[in-house]
């Protein structure tokens, strides 16, 4: 039974790391994700002093939360 359970996952795996590698390699995808990209690089030059306050603010709560795991 349990070799069966193990099996399905495995499978059910596969299928999910293939339909994510579809979706990576699909051009609209690939078209929105510029388009993001684009946008991000435009509000960080329009807004640079807040973006690098923005990035120092989640890097330290990123941090936070990993050190207090210990």
């Amino acid at each position: 039974m349990n070799e069966e359970i193990i099996s399905n996952l495995n499978e059910r795996l596969d299928e999910t790391i293939e339909k994510g590698r579809d979706l990576l390699e699909e051009d609209q995808f690939q078209q929105q994700l510029e388009e993001v990209k684009e946008h991000a690089e435009q509000l960080i030059r329009t807004h640079p002093v807040k973006s690098v306050l923005i990035g120092a603010a989640v890097g330290f709560l990123i941090g936070k939360l990993l050190s207090s795991g210990d």
